[in-house]
Protein backbone atom coordinates (compact mmCIF):
# COMPACT_ATOMS: atom_id res chain seq x y z
CA UNK A 1 0.00 0.00 0.00
CA UNK A 2 1.68 3.70 -1.07
CA UNK A 3 1.29 5.86 1.64
CA UNK A 4 1.95 10.08 2.14
CA UNK A 5 2.57 10.75 5.84
CA UNK A 6 2.43 14.68 6.86
CA UNK A 7 4.30 15.72 10.03
CA UNK A 8 6.48 18.28 10.67
CA UNK A 9 8.71 17.14 13.93
CA UNK A 10 11.14 15.23 12.10
CA UNK A 11 12.19 12.00 15.02
CA UNK A 12 8.27 11.10 14.39
CA UNK A 13 8.36 11.57 10.64
CA UNK A 14 10.92 9.06 10.79
CA UNK A 15 9.61 6.83 12.77
CA UNK A 16 6.77 6.36 10.99
CA UNK A 17 8.24 6.03 7.84
CA UNK A 18 10.69 3.39 9.11
CA UNK A 19 7.44 1.49 10.79
CA UNK A 20 5.25 1.40 7.82
CA UNK A 21 7.94 0.04 5.79
CA UNK A 22 8.79 -2.68 8.06
CA UNK A 23 4.92 -3.98 7.53
CA UNK A 24 5.56 -3.79 3.89
CA UNK A 25 3.59 -0.27 3.43
CA UNK A 26 5.57 2.27 0.61
CA UNK A 27 5.75 5.46 1.44
CA UNK A 28 5.84 7.92 -1.67
CA UNK A 29 6.41 10.77 0.02
CA UNK A 30 6.68 12.56 3.73
CA UNK A 31 6.22 15.89 3.94
CA UNK A 32 6.35 18.57 6.89
CA UNK A 33 4.42 21.92 5.90
CA UNK A 34 1.29 22.40 4.85
CA UNK A 35 1.08 23.93 1.76
CA UNK A 36 3.50 20.85 0.30
CA UNK A 37 0.93 18.44 1.46
CA UNK A 38 -1.92 18.88 -0.98
CA UNK A 39 0.30 18.46 -4.26
CA UNK A 40 1.52 15.56 -2.12
CA UNK A 41 -1.13 13.95 -2.26
CA UNK A 42 -2.67 14.91 -5.92
CA UNK A 43 0.25 13.95 -7.54
CA UNK A 44 0.60 10.46 -5.81
CA UNK A 45 -3.25 9.46 -4.92
CA UNK A 46 -2.17 6.97 -2.02
CA UNK A 47 -3.85 4.38 -0.75
CA UNK A 48 -3.49 6.02 2.63
CA UNK A 49 -2.51 9.77 3.79
CA UNK A 50 -1.40 9.75 7.57
CA UNK A 51 -1.36 13.48 8.64
CA UNK A 52 -0.77 15.84 11.75
CA UNK A 53 -3.94 18.41 11.69
CA UNK A 54 -1.51 20.84 12.92
CA UNK A 55 1.80 21.71 10.60
CA UNK A 56 3.58 24.53 9.58
CA UNK A 57 3.62 27.53 9.15
CA UNK A 58 0.62 28.81 11.71
CA UNK A 59 0.19 25.00 13.28
CA UNK A 60 -3.32 25.10 13.43
CA UNK A 61 -5.50 23.03 10.79
CA UNK A 62 -3.14 22.86 7.24
CA UNK A 63 -2.90 19.36 7.47
CA UNK A 64 -6.67 18.79 7.54
CA UNK A 65 -7.58 21.09 5.57
CA UNK A 66 -5.19 19.81 2.36
CA UNK A 67 -6.68 16.36 3.26
CA UNK A 68 -10.30 17.72 3.07
CA UNK A 69 -9.15 19.95 -0.01
CA UNK A 70 -7.29 16.25 -1.57
CA UNK A 71 -10.74 14.35 -1.00
CA UNK A 72 -12.91 16.98 -2.85
CA UNK A 73 -9.96 16.14 -5.85
CA UNK A 74 -9.66 12.56 -5.28
CA UNK A 75 -13.30 11.42 -3.91
CA UNK A 76 -12.77 8.44 -0.96
CA UNK A 77 -9.12 9.47 -0.60
CA UNK A 78 -8.51 7.42 2.98
CA UNK A 79 -7.11 9.74 5.19
CA UNK A 80 -5.92 9.27 8.50
CA UNK A 81 -5.40 11.97 11.12
CA UNK A 82 -2.95 12.10 13.70
CA UNK A 83 -3.38 14.62 16.85
CA UNK A 84 -1.73 15.30 20.32
CA UNK A 85 -6.06 16.36 21.56
CA UNK A 86 -8.90 15.10 20.83
CA UNK A 87 -10.48 18.60 19.12
CA UNK A 88 -14.06 18.07 18.02
CA UNK A 89 -14.34 20.02 15.47
CA UNK A 90 -11.73 18.61 13.02
CA UNK A 91 -13.37 15.12 13.69
CA UNK A 92 -16.89 16.25 12.94
CA UNK A 93 -15.46 17.74 9.60
CA UNK A 94 -13.48 15.30 8.62
CA UNK A 95 -16.04 12.53 9.32
CA UNK A 96 -19.03 14.81 7.19
CA UNK A 97 -17.79 13.07 4.28
CA UNK A 98 -18.95 9.62 4.33
CA UNK A 99 -17.18 8.56 1.29
CA UNK A 100 -13.73 6.85 1.55
CA UNK A 101 -11.92 5.39 4.62
CA UNK A 102 -11.18 8.04 7.88
CA UNK A 103 -9.57 7.80 11.16
CA UNK A 104 -8.35 10.13 13.94
CA UNK A 105 -6.23 9.26 16.41
CA UNK A 106 -4.00 10.66 19.49
CA UNK A 107 -0.29 10.73 18.87
CA UNK A 108 0.38 8.35 21.64
CA UNK A 109 -1.49 5.72 19.97
CA UNK A 110 1.44 5.11 17.74
CA UNK A 111 3.93 3.79 20.35
CA UNK A 112 0.77 0.73 20.02
CA UNK A 113 2.85 -0.69 16.64
CA UNK A 114 0.13 -3.58 16.10
CA UNK A 115 -2.84 -1.28 16.76
CA UNK A 116 -1.54 1.78 14.56
CA UNK A 117 -0.76 -0.52 11.72
CA UNK A 118 -3.92 -1.93 12.06
CA UNK A 119 -5.52 1.30 11.99
CA UNK A 120 -3.56 2.51 8.83
CA UNK A 121 -4.85 -0.35 6.79
CA UNK A 122 -8.12 -0.46 8.01
CA UNK A 123 -8.61 2.89 6.84
CA UNK A 124 -6.68 2.07 3.75
CA UNK A 125 -9.62 -0.34 2.52
CA UNK A 126 -11.98 1.98 3.45
CA UNK A 127 -12.80 1.31 6.72
CA UNK A 128 -12.91 3.84 9.93
CA UNK A 129 -10.26 4.10 12.69
CA UNK A 130 -11.39 6.24 16.16
CA UNK A 131 -9.51 7.01 18.77
CA UNK A 132 -11.41 5.64 22.02
CA UNK A 133 -11.44 9.19 23.72
CA UNK A 134 -12.27 11.07 20.13
CA UNK A 135 -15.59 8.21 20.12
CA UNK A 136 -16.36 9.18 23.65
CA UNK A 137 -15.88 12.71 23.62
CA UNK A 138 -18.81 12.65 20.22
CA UNK A 139 -20.85 9.95 22.31
CA UNK A 140 -20.73 12.44 25.17
CA UNK A 141 -21.60 16.04 23.15
CA UNK A 142 -24.77 13.84 21.94
CA UNK A 143 -25.71 12.67 25.46
CA UNK A 144 -28.87 14.56 25.38
CA UNK A 145 -30.27 13.92 22.74
CA UNK A 146 -33.42 11.92 22.56
CA UNK A 147 -32.12 8.76 20.19
CA UNK A 148 -29.25 8.48 21.87
CA UNK A 149 -30.69 8.37 25.25
CA UNK A 150 -32.70 5.33 24.00
CA UNK A 151 -29.83 2.86 23.69
CA UNK A 152 -29.08 0.91 26.50
CA UNK A 153 -25.30 1.23 28.15
CA UNK A 154 -24.75 -2.12 26.44
CA UNK A 155 -25.97 -0.60 22.81
CA UNK A 156 -24.01 2.67 23.52
CA UNK A 157 -20.95 0.47 24.20
CA UNK A 158 -21.57 -1.58 21.15
CA UNK A 159 -21.95 1.60 19.09
CA UNK A 160 -18.35 3.10 20.59
CA UNK A 161 -16.76 0.09 19.62
CA UNK A 162 -18.63 -0.08 15.72
CA UNK A 163 -17.36 3.67 15.94
CA UNK A 164 -13.85 2.58 16.09
CA UNK A 165 -13.76 0.59 13.54
CA UNK A 166 -14.36 -3.39 15.33
CA UNK A 167 -15.93 -5.93 13.17
CA UNK A 168 -19.29 -7.76 14.76
CA UNK A 169 -16.71 -10.80 15.74
CA UNK A 170 -14.26 -8.49 16.97
CA UNK A 171 -17.42 -6.59 19.19
CA UNK A 172 -18.17 -9.88 20.79
CA UNK A 173 -14.83 -11.00 21.82
CA UNK A 174 -14.68 -8.03 23.56
CA UNK A 175 -17.87 -7.99 25.37
CA UNK A 176 -18.10 -11.71 26.06
CA UNK A 177 -21.04 -12.36 24.07
CA UNK A 178 -21.95 -14.22 21.03
CA UNK A 179 -22.22 -12.59 17.58
CA UNK A 180 -25.72 -13.01 16.96
CA UNK A 181 -26.44 -10.97 20.46
CA UNK A 182 -23.87 -8.39 18.68
CA UNK A 183 -26.18 -8.16 15.87
CA UNK A 184 -29.26 -7.76 17.55
CA UNK A 185 -27.76 -4.96 19.48
CA UNK A 186 -26.87 -3.56 16.16
CA UNK A 187 -30.23 -4.08 14.23
CA UNK A 188 -31.21 -2.22 17.62
CA UNK A 189 -28.91 0.91 17.32
CA UNK A 190 -30.20 1.37 13.76
CA UNK A 191 -33.98 0.99 14.30
CA UNK A 192 -33.42 3.50 17.64
CA UNK A 193 -31.00 5.69 15.78
CA UNK A 194 -33.31 5.99 12.67
CA UNK A 195 -30.51 4.55 10.19
CA UNK A 196 -30.93 1.31 8.08
CA UNK A 197 -28.92 -1.52 8.55
CA UNK A 198 -26.76 -2.47 6.14
CA UNK A 199 -24.55 -5.08 4.90
CA UNK A 200 -21.42 -2.63 4.87
CA UNK A 201 -19.74 -2.63 7.88
CA UNK A 202 -18.02 0.59 6.51
CA UNK A 203 -20.81 2.62 5.39
CA UNK A 204 -22.89 1.49 8.46
CA UNK A 205 -20.46 2.76 11.12
CA UNK A 206 -19.98 5.84 8.66
CA UNK A 207 -23.61 6.80 9.13
CA UNK A 208 -23.71 6.13 12.51
CA UNK A 209 -20.99 8.64 12.97
CA UNK A 210 -22.16 11.37 10.85
CA UNK A 211 -25.46 10.51 13.08
CA UNK A 212 -23.24 11.33 15.52
CA UNK A 213 -21.09 14.37 14.36
CA UNK A 214 -24.38 16.11 13.59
Amino acid sequence: MRVVIAEDLALLRDGLIRLLNAYDFEVVEAVDNGPSLLPALLKHRPDVAVVDVRLPPTFTDEGLQAAIAARAQVPGLPVLVLSQHVEQLYARELLSDRTGGVGYLLKDRVSHVSQFVDAVRRVAEGGTALDPDVVGQLLARRSADEPLKALTPREREVLGLMAEGRSNNAIASRLFVTDKAVGKHINNIFTKLGLPPSDDDNRRVLAVLAYLNG
